[in-house]
């Protein structure tokens, strides 16, 4: 009691000292403002707010640097208090089977943007504030791009703090710009004079192609890059007809192919770490057709410095940003995976980069969605069957990449229900084990739990034979292949009753079983998820579990140790199936199955279908053995074993349709 009173007594001091500094802060007196703000701090070191409010005013005392150390104090609260909250468990179906969060799904969410709260956002801003006051400014970028990240409806607001950064830093660079030229300096010089005789029409590719290639290696600091940029030489590539019939990509001749190259070079030296740069060749009708149409080139190397090229745009938000606006995602995302189907290592992993940087942006999963099937379903389908000629760790980057698209419920739904992409995967799943692509295999298994969280016409039809490869996968020596082998299994057999049947033919329950007693989180939730599913749906699921544990010792050890409701509630669900044989009822005698029962259907559990699973095989057990119903009687349980019995009235027959 103490400790609760000190704790409460702490915070109101704490939210008055708060207060005193907002009054402080209002009176522009931004030292006090910090004292109190400090004084707070001392007081209770995890209040959020303070760290942002001191980081404000101390901005306003031209103390930037402590203005981003209590930024970050304040974000690392928040990752905290994060870490510190449990995860709620949901449950698909009631009185069916319990189905937990697939490992793929949970990966999922590690890759989306965080749940965020105000202060976390103020945290960001006051942080982008500091930061350009110091002139750091992609830092100062990066914090404002976060912010949409996690609150897109913030954009006009943020889009005028980037503006400002924009502004400031190109303001920034035309000043050194202009600061090293009056210097005379050599090096500001010689940029000038070769771009106004790179500006000469008329002259073969050659003289270009050489001009550019000085002028790539003259362009080696922000300095350089802006007196490119204020002498024109964007402009003056893109309005030389010369240079614009090279950027075609279907141009043939070898010099004009070498001057494309050394265009793709220049613009990448040109824009590396310079966002004015960036905009402003993303932003010319010119460079962005051909940014995307020169990934079909004839020319391996032209493919590469285009792959560079847009490598470069999407390392940053920012450049994502730009790429996503300017360019024809359709073309482009279809041109990339031209580009791995293409079997050169060098250009296969660089364009799976650049797919996987771009799946990092939702504008891109937004600009995709009505063209998916032919932009990436169709290609990566024929990928997957030919998967032999390809290299394993470029396919487990393009399974990365194209899995992160699927975290948009749009794309992951045309996935799904496409029957040629199911059809592959399921092939590639056989040719992958006979290959021994661990690897691959390990990566593929996972996209298929993911897409199969989706029910579909699609995945019906091939549910049999994908079921027979995993069950046959659970015999692998590799312990994460069999892990997620049994979660395929659990979220695709119950959408196929003719797939329940092949597994139970390969003995799938007498594998699950054995499967259990490994005493490993996540293929216990898998495999007590599958002999729920096949229980449900077999007598002779039922009997085998019978045989091989008489008194379903290890689905009561579940019910009695682990604090996973959804494993508690699939083990109550196996066992008010089990219930239904002759004598099951009358072999557990003896045992604490009333007692572990008893506490799942009264506890107050956050999934009401666990408190449910486990009354409905409560009453059954004590309609099937008196006995039992004197067991509970001891235990002051008949009242619930009355609200057991009408629960079974209620759900009884929908059980039956399901046997």
């Amino acid at each position: 009691m103490f400790s609760i009173l000190s704790t409460s007594r702490s915070v109101c001091f704490t939210a008055a000292l708060k207060d005193r500094g907002n009054e402080a802060y209002a009176k522009e007196d931004y030292e006090t403002a910090v004292k109190y703000y400090t004084d707070g701090l001392t007081e209770l070191r995890d209040m959020q707010p303070l760290y942002t409010n001191r980081a404000q005013a101390f901005i306003k005392l031209g103390k930037y640097q402590e203005a981003i150390r209590d930024c970050e104090w304040a974000l690392e609260d928040f990752v905290s208090i994060k870490k510190g909250c449990a995860a709620d468990i949901s449950v698909s179906d009631t009185t069916a089977q319990l189905q937990g969060p697939g490992e793929d799904r949970a990966c999922m969410a590690l890759f989306s943007v965080p749940q965020c709260n105000e202060g976390c956002i103020k945290a960001y801003l006051h942080m982008g504030k500091a930061y350009l006051a110091l002139k750091k400014y992609n830092e100062s970028r990066m914090c404002f791009e976060k912010i949409l990240q996690i609150k897109p409806g913030k954009e006009n607001l943020i889009k005028e703090h980037l503006n400002q950064v924009d502004l400031e830093e190109r303001q920034n660079q035309e000043l050194s710009a202009v600061q090293e030229l009056s210097r005379g300096a050599a090096e500001a010089t010689r940029i000038p004079l070769l771009l106004d005789k790179l500006s000469a029409p008329g002259q073969e590719p050659f003289y270009y192609c050489g001009g550019f290639t000085i002028l790539a290696e003259a362009v080696t600091n922000s300095t350089s890059q802006t007196l490119f940029r204020l002498n024109n030489g964007f402009g003056i590539i893109i309005s030389n007809d010369v240079v614009r019939r090279c950027l075609l990509p279907k141009t043939k001749a070898p010099d004009s192919q070498e001057l494309c190259l050394s265009v793709l070079k220049l613009w990448k030296v040109a824009c590396r770490g310079n966002a004015e740069n960036l905009k402003i060749l993303m932003e010319s009708p010119v460079s962005k057709r051909s940014i995307v149409e020169l990934l079909t080139s004839d020319n391996p190397a032209v493919q590469q410095g285009c792959l560079a090229l847009l490598c470069l745009y999407t390392q940053t938000p920012y450049g994502r940003r730009l790429a996503t606006d300017n360019l024809n995602v359709h073309i482009l995302t279809k041109n990339l995976m031209w580009s791995i189907t293409m079997q050169q290592q060098q250009r296969e992993e660089a364009a799976v980069t650049v797919l996987e940087n771009f799946a990092a942006e939702n504008k891109f999963f937004i600009q995709l969605r009505d063209v998916l099937a032919d932009a990436v379903i169709v290609p990566f389908t024929s990928i997957l069957r030919t998967v032999s000629k390809y290299d394993q760790h470029v396919l487990v980057s393009l399974m990365s990449a194209v899995g992160c698209l699927t975290r948009d419920d749009v794309i992951r739904c045309s996935f799904a229900h496409n029957a040629d992409c199911w059809m592959a995967l399921v092939d590639v799943v056989s040719n992958c084990r006979a290959c021994e692509y661990k690897e691959v295999l390990y990566a593929l298994l996972g996209f298929i739990m993911n897409l199969s969280a989706v029910a579909s016409p699609a995945i019906q039809e091939h549910a049999a034979a994908l079921c027979i490869c995993c069950v046959d996968l659970l015999k692998d020596n590799n312990g994460d292949i069999v892990t997620r082998a049994a979660g395929v299994l659990s979220t695709v057999l119950p959408q196929s009753s003719e797939a329940v049947h092949r597994a139970l033919q390969q003995n799938v329950v007498g594998i699950m079983h054995r499967l259990l007693k490994r005493n490993e989180p996540r293929i216990t939730k898998y495999a007590i998820q599958t002999l729920a599913v096949c229980t449900a749906a077999s007598r002779q699921a039922r009997e085998e579990l019978l045989r091989s544990d008489k008194k379903l010792s290890d689905l009561r050890h579940l019910l009695g140790s682990s604090c996973d409701e959804t494993v508690s509630g699939n083990a109550a669900l196996c066992f008010a199936h089990c219930l239904e044989l002759e004598g099951i009822a009358s072999n557990l005698l003896g045992t604490d199955i009333v007692l572990l029962l008893l506490r799942h259907a009264a506890a107050d559990a956050t999934n009401t279908d666990v408190q449910k699973n486990a009354a409905i095989a409560l009453g059954k057990l004590c309609r099937s053995e008196p006995r039992h119903a004197d067991k509970l009687r001891e235990m002051n349980g008949l009242q619930i074993l009355h609200s057991c019995m009408k629960l079974i009235s209620s759900t009884e027959a929908p059980e039956k349709r399901g046997q």
